[in-house]
């Protein structure tokens, strides 16, 4: 039987606005059938919830600070191969149509295949864009297009890389393969085609404590980032409006549109492992903020995963997973399940036993990350170092240059209070906080430094100038030779070692 793995992303799609992860307000009924035949888990975070450098994550494995996508506009090192390159060498078929968002170039993309990938199926927004007239190009950026009868479905990027992944299934169903389907929508300006662009006019969120947060005792960046709403009423801060509206049924009809593409996959790949997510969230006032930035609160950074495959035990269809998940762990699931060995260099891990019987943990504590916004976009706070620990229970988030936060999610699941300072919560906050210092070590985190072991609350860590001592030199030893020891010149041993402690061997 051949070998099927087909990914499929949306843009902007928080956990809550699938119907599946328990708002019966919102209509999905394509994704939430997926996840009727599958598992989908609760506690998924993106590694940084920005749209390049999620999927800078997805599709090498390895963090933003590890591949150079700290920011969207950037790109990936020249050494750094994406999972596409790595199967691709070893004689598996991989497509790619959609956004892609990592070749360093504008919001739209270079309009041109990288390595590794179809070129024949290659689709990016570019691509798109010089599809259309300059009339048209200019439409399909205004919000106000959703309301002209003249901008059918035909004319949206969904349907065109719907209609391409359609086409890709059709043409491979006999080979081995991987293909991601990376859809824009709902990112803004969410144009969509009746009955979707009206479906939630007047809609506004149940309230929430999320909507009540002052802010007190929260970063000051926070502050900054929520402008006029932080003196904004509850009711005020989570008012229908005609974006929200826009934004919704753009979800909706994306999964009207993924919906067309689990068609194809049913009739002709059944047994194809099949995983959705989306690249991060937003806040969308929750928290009296808007839009994404260095956060790891849940409307960010927790984003849906669900995953469908003949590899998970029929008993655990419907199931929810609370185990910790991240998207680094995609890329070695996905090379392992083409029965591929997993690099040393790649930064998660192969989920496929947690598959194979959902009761096994994969991870204790999933990572996530900000580093700043992008190039054009600097009044978006700028530089916010951020980085943050979350366990199925606890939350640790550093905030280099400012305030530091902790969550108990179990006894405040919507993360309004900040208990960085509380005694009560020391011993696992502490506990998070080493958990991440090694993290930042294991991964050879460019930005590590004593600053971020020594935070005002952890009195018990000595900053020190050599840091922790550990070495940046990578194990890569697929596409480039094995590194050098700058002690010996001689072939390293370990890539994380403690070049100190070796030197007073020495």
């Amino acid at each position: 039987m051949p070998r099927q793995f087909i990914l499929i992303m949306t843009d902007t799609t928080r956990k809550d606005m699938l119907g599946c992860y328990g708002n019966d307000r919102m209509h999905t009924p394509f994704l939430d059938r997926l996840a009727s035949r599958g598992i989908r888990y609760e506690n998924a975070y993106t590694c940084q919830p920005v749209c390049g450098p999620a999927r800078s994550a997805i599709f090498t494995g390895t963090f933003p600070h590890s591949n150079g996508v700290v920011t969207n506009c950037v790109p990936m090192g020249a050494n750094v191969k994406t999972i596409g390159q790595r199967l691709t060498d070893q004689g598996i078929h991989c497509g790619y149509i959609g956004k892609w968002h990592l070749d360093g170039g504008d919001y739209f993309g270079l309009g041109i295949c990288p390595e590794g990938w179809d070129p024949e199926y290659w689709y990016d927004m570019k691509c798109y864009l010089e599809e259309l007239s300059e009339e048209d190009r200019i439409r399909s950026r205004r919000p106000e297009t959703a309301d002209d009868p003249s901008w059918t479905e035909e004319y949206t990027y969904a349907h065109r890389v719907a209609d391409r992944a359609r086409d890709f299934i059709a043409r491979y169903r006999e080979e081995d393969f991987f293909l991601t389907v990376s859809i824009d929508e709902p990112h803004g300006p969410s144009i969509c085609p009746p009955p979707y662009n009206h479906m939630y006019d007047g809609f506004r969120f149940d309230d929430s404590p999320v909507f009540h947060d002052t802010l007190e005792n929260k970063p000051f960046y926070e502050k900054l980032w929520s402008g006029r709403r932080l003196t904004l009423s509850a009711d005020e801060v989570n008012a229908p409006s005609e974006e929200l509206s826009r934004f919704l049924g753009c979800n909706s009809y994306a999964d009207y549109e993924i919906g067309r593409v689990l068609e194809k996959i049913d009739e002709l790949l059944p047994d194809a492992t099949v995983v959705y997510t989306s690249d991060h969230g937003d806040m969308l006032g929750a928290h009296r903020l808007m839009n994404k930035d260095a956060t790891s609160y849940k409307e960010c950074a927790n984003i849906p995963l669900i995953i469908r495959s003949p590899l998970i035990p029929e008993a655990y269809n419907g199931e929810k997973l609370d185990h910790p998940a991240s998207h680094i762990d995609l890329a070695p699931t996905i090379l392992d399940f083409m029965d591929l060995p997993v690099p040393r260099l790649l930064e998660g891990k192969s989920m496929l036993p947690q598959l194979r019987d959902p009761s096994v943990r994969i991870n204790d504590v999933v990572y996530t990350e900000f580093t700043r916004y992008e190039i054009d976009h600097d009044g978006f706070g700028g530089l916010q170092m951020m980085r943050a620990a979350v366990s199925q229970r606890y939350k640790l988030q550093v905030n280099l240059l400012d305030t530091d936060e902790f969550y108990d999610l179990e006894a405040d699941p919507y993360e309004v209070e900040n208990r960085i300072g509380d005694p009560a919560c020391a011993a696992e906050r502490d506990r998070l906080h080493d958990a991440l210092l090694a993290h930042m070590n294991e991964t050879r985190d460019l930005y590590r430094g004593y600053q971020w072991a020594a935070r005002p609350w952890r009195t018990d860590l000595a900053p020190a100038w050599e840091n922790d001592g550990f070495t940046r030199q990578r194990e890569n030893e697929e596409y480039e030779p094995r590194q050098l020891d700058y002690d010996t010149g001689m072939p390293m041993e370990s890539a994380v070692r403690n070049k100190k402690l070796e030197k007073k061997i020495l």
